[in-house]
């Protein structure tokens, strides 16, 4: 099961007169990266909505937007007249002493967030608890679609890695017809420098089997269908956060591909090398967005 680090949720709810709204929207990232717009009476709850987010969605650019407003009857707002007859009095003082314009003065007072505050700006305990189940429930909305996400990708992952199994076994039909092909060249060659007559065919058969064996791509073969199948294997898997671990095998399997094409000598399977890392390219393009 895979799950992709692209989602979208939204969901809003009423409590005690007053409309919440959350909206979450999460795109691929290396770490959790994450941009919370929340109104001023979100400020005390804003270390617990930051920990709800990293244990639902663990990783990715996430963007979180809460908003609120009322949706009854509204309550008249408090003014601190002390702080404003303060303020007031000493910029009155300052305008007085550089002969500033006072005319806007009183109003300039009342724009400062301390003097004058709505009891909006209190969220109730029932009001944070609601705000806290509805912002859960947007962060399942968002991993469902995720997980609808990640199957589209785990499909077409394992496409890309069954397309390099069925290319490897290409090329070990071909290896056989290219180590015949080798030795062609190296006895033509050697005839041509030395003569035919002059050459010892027991010691060039000891010495191309020592060429052989540096140049023999059974290893990498090998290697390179265990990693495919651990990769499938993986996809399988219930754990949800394996993004990572299927990146660092792609780097295993490229490996073994670049191997390959650098000990093959044959144009052949150097085509089919190129092919292989296209496929594999692809493959690491859509591993970036698996969380």
């Amino acid at each position: 099961m895979l799950r992709s680090m692209t989602g979208f949720g939204r969901a809003e709810k009423s409590i005690q007169e007053k409309l919440f709204q959350v909206e979450l929207r999460s795109l691929n990232g290396k770490q959790l990266d994450l941009q919370l717009k929340i109104p001023v009476q979100f400020k005390p709850y804003e270390f617990d909505i930051r920990n709800l987010i990293s244990e639902h969605l663990q990783r990715g650019s996430i963007e979180c937007m809460i908003t609120s407003k009322s949706n009854g009857s509204s309550k008249p707002p408090s003014i601190n007249l002390e702080l404003a007859a303060s303020i007031y009095r000493q910029l009155k003082g300052l305008a007085s002493e550089l002969k500033a314009d006072e005319s806007q003065l009183f109003a300039s007072v009342l724009r400062i967030p301390e003097v004058v505050s709505s009891t909006s700006e209190i969220l109730s305990e029932e009001e944070w608890k609601g705000c806290k189940d509805m912002l859960i429930q947007t962060l399942d909305l968002l991993n469902q679609h995720r997980e609808n996400e990640g199957a589209a990708l785990e499909k077409d992952l394992v496409k890309r890695i069954d397309r390099i199994a069925e290319l490897q076994v290409k090329v070990m039909e071909l290896d056989p017809q290219r180590k015949k092909r080798i030795r062609e060249n190296m006895l033509k060659l050697m005839e041509e420098h030395v003569g035919k007559e002059a050459v010892d065919m027991n010691r060039f058969e000891q010495e191309l089997i020592y060429y052989i064996e540096k140049i023999d791509l059974t290893e990498e073969q090998v290697r390179l269908s265990n990693h495919c199948e651990y990769f499938k294997n993986m996809l399988a898997e219930k754990e949800v956060s394996k993004g990572r671990k299927l990146s660092f095998l792609l780097q295993e399997i490229g490996r073994e591909i670049n191997t390959t094409g650098s000990k093959a000598y044959d144009s052949d399977i150097q085509k089919i090398v190129v092919d292989m890392k296209d496929e594999l390219e692809k493959a690491k393009e859509q591993v970036l967005n698996v969380l």
